[in-house]
């Protein structure tokens, strides 16, 4: 495996083991969510082909949205990659907030709380990221 994105085995300065259980756990939810979601786009779900007709962007958005929910559920459960696919997720649903709010006039409530859950992940992976982008310099 390359080294680069090798996942260390040991606990973050200054971080419990109860936190990393907890963000565990809230990777695999938002993983479970996220290929559900992403699944029901690729496979054409009439509410999903519906939704992005009204958006009136054309159905490659949807394949798009799709498989970028997917790659962000992989990348979650990928202990080097999950901060930064959880970032990749957070500018997705601030997208998804933003059409559901002035696009289709919808409620916007479950795509702030995957955003949140989301961000927090990140913010509790971020040491991850920079890792992962010192190692990508050099």
């Amino acid at each position: 495996m390359d080294k680069t994105l090798a996942a260390k085995p040991t606990v973050a300065p200054g971080r419990s083991r109860a936190i990393i259980v907890v963000l565990w756990v809230l990777e695999a939810l938002l993983a479970i969510q996220f290929v559900i979601a992403g699944a029901s786009k690729l496979i054409g779900d009439q509410l999903m082909v519906d939704m992005f007709a009204a958006i009136g962007a054309g159905q490659w958005l949807r394949y798009l949205v799709g498989l970028a929910e997917i790659a962000g559920a992989v990348g979650l459960l990928i202990p080097a990659l999950s901060g930064l696919a959880a970032l990749g997720l957070v500018a997705l649903m601030v997208g998804a907030t933003v059409t559901n709010v002035f696009v289709l006039e919808a409620d916007a409530t479950m795509p702030i709380v995957f955003l949140l859950v989301a961000a927090l992940i990140a913010w509790g992976q971020w040491s991850r990221v920079t890792d992962l982008a010192v190692r990508l310099r050099r």
